[in-house]
């Protein structure tokens, strides 16, 4: 009897268990928690971004606290992650060309002027890998009192960029007025689930 008692309770305790799964998008699972620099990270969302027919990336939000409004994650204080995994080779060129062309979409002269330089060694951090494969995972994070880092498998890449304004002007490129995609944007805040 008692050792059916244990099963039950491994059953309910496997059910429970599940309930802060990973999250699946075109077949790449993003944990829903992990932690960056000794701060635990929420999943906020995560979602596909697709041209025509092609999917291009999955990408994942990880934030302190959820927020489903943009001035919500541009204003969270702490540590942030955004987890891109490329669904096709892609250049670093084409990352650049998107990177440059979102910001520029969604920033005004006056803050493109005082990103120009801090935007070009994230080019240059890019450019610098030449491609990005399939499946090869790629972290754009933020370390406060550091940077953005910009990490490739596991390895950081290039110069750690300083300035939260920096960040938050990566952010716009999926949460600005003019985002990468709509439907990403409202996955990205936990609103498309």
């Amino acid at each position: 009897m008692k050792i059916k008692h244990f099963m039950a309770a491994l059953a309910i305790l496997s059910l429970t268990a599940g309930s802060a799964q990973a999250m699946e998008v075109a077949g790449v699972k993003f944990e829903e928690r992990l932690k960056l620099e000794q701060q635990d990270l929420s999943l906020n969302g995560a979602g596909l971004r697709s041209k025509v027919f092609f999917k291009v990336y999955a990408v994942g939000l990880y934030l302190p606290a959820k927020a489903a409004e943009v001035d919500g994650v541009l204003a969270a204080k702490g540590a942030k992650r955004l987890a891109i995994v490329p669904l096709m080779e892609l250049s670093a060129q084409q990352f650049v060309d998107a990177l440059s062309g979102g910001i520029a979409k969604n920033s005004s002269e006056a803050e493109a002027a005082a990103l120009k330089e801090r935007v070009q060694t994230f080019e240059g951090n890019l450019l610098a890998l030449g491609k990005a494969a399939k499946g090869t995972p790629i972290t754009l994070d933020w370390i406060p009192e550091q940077g953005t880092r910009l990490t490739v498998a596991g390895q950081p890449q290039g110069k750690v960029i300083p300035g939260e304004d920096f960040y938050q002007a990566l952010l716009r490129i999926w949460l600005g007025n003019k985002p990468a995609q709509g439907d990403l944007k409202d996955a990205l805040l936990g609103k498309a689930q």
